[in-house]
């Protein structure tokens, strides 16, 4: 004999909705690398969370952490949902933990989303090129850094025929594009990788001048840095996620990386030149997330 236990519809749907609500409480955390230093990034990127937070109807938390790689474990470890990456640490993240690019800023003026890592030096150093930076003291950013790291690398490659490592005296990372740019103006090394849009943003701000920090050498254009989420998010949760981003400007004066006018929609298709510039370097996992 068994006791046949049932329940009423109404108690069905209490069951349903307590369910709901509890995943709808659950926090939302965006990750952050640390391009620039972390307080100035979440300052950017607060109106931006703010907006999130209003039209996803969940709590949206910022994460920062001291290393590229650090954003990457975060999510790989469904510790962050979303998170805005620099092209490399897109790929990286995408590899590692399933990230999927939907969004990327277009700077104010401008009809695109690339920009460009750039090769700076002591204006009166008398550097001209790539090639007169052998054997000499220069930082990259990070290893995951696209403009900071892949780019200057194949940059390096492609006109010396050897890795930064080999080519350079000395080889450092400086953690953050702020700080290669001011290494530079207090000349504890020769020269530094950064890009154009952290150069510029220093630039106005009275950080460096056009007399102690020269552009030596730009590269092509790269695409921009994506915000990603998880593709393991249920897909209406997606959905809404894409949508506020992309209508931000509507409604706000968007923020993020540079100064930005609106976002544009981007996928996974987009950052096939990194991609590409990965196996024609022969670079590994390792070889990034240091």
């Amino acid at each position: 004999m068994y006791v046949k236990h049932t329940f009423s519809a109404s108690a069905l749907a209490l069951v349903l909705s307590l369910a709901a609500a509890s995943a709808q409480a659950r926090d939302i955390v965006m990750g952050l690398i640390p391009a620039e230093n972390n307080e100035e990034m979440v300052q950017k990127f607060e109106p931006m969370r703010a907006h999130l937070e209003k039209k996803l109807g969940q709590k949206v938390k910022v994460y920062t952490a001291t290393d590229y790689a650090g954003v990457i474990e975060g999510m790989k470890k469904k510790r962050v949902d979303i998170a805005w990456f620099g092209p490399l640490s897109y790929y990286l993240a995408e590899q590692e933990a399933g990230a999927e690019a939907f969004a990327v800023g277009i700077r104010e003026g401008g009809t695109t989303h690339t920009y460009k890592s750039l090769f700076v030096a002591p204006c009166d150093a008398g550097v001209k090129s790539i090639k007169d930076l052998k054997g000499k003291s220069v930082a990259f950013v990070d290893p995951a850094s696209t403009s900071g790291g892949l780019m200057p690398t194949y940059m390096v490659k492609k006109e010396t025929g050897m890795m930064p490592q080999q080519f350079f005296g000395k080889f450092t990372y400086s953690g953050s594009h702020d700080a290669a740019e001011l290494a530079v103006k207090n000349k504890t090394v020769d020269a530094a990788a950064d890009n154009d849009i952290t150069y510029e943003k220093m630039l106005a701000k009275g950080l460096i001048t056009k007399e102690t920090n020269c552009v030596v050498k730009e590269s092509d254009p790269l695409p921009g840095s994506p915000l990603v989420y998880r593709k393991d998010l249920p897909a209406a949760t997606k959905k809404k996620i894409q949508d506020a981003i992309l209508n931000a400007h509507k409604e706000i004066k968007v923020t993020g990386y540079g100064n930005l006018s609106h976002y544009v929609a981007v996928g996974p298709k987009d950052y096939q030149m990194i991609r590409d510039m990965v196996k024609d370097l022969g670079l590994k996992k390792n070889d990034l997330l240091k």
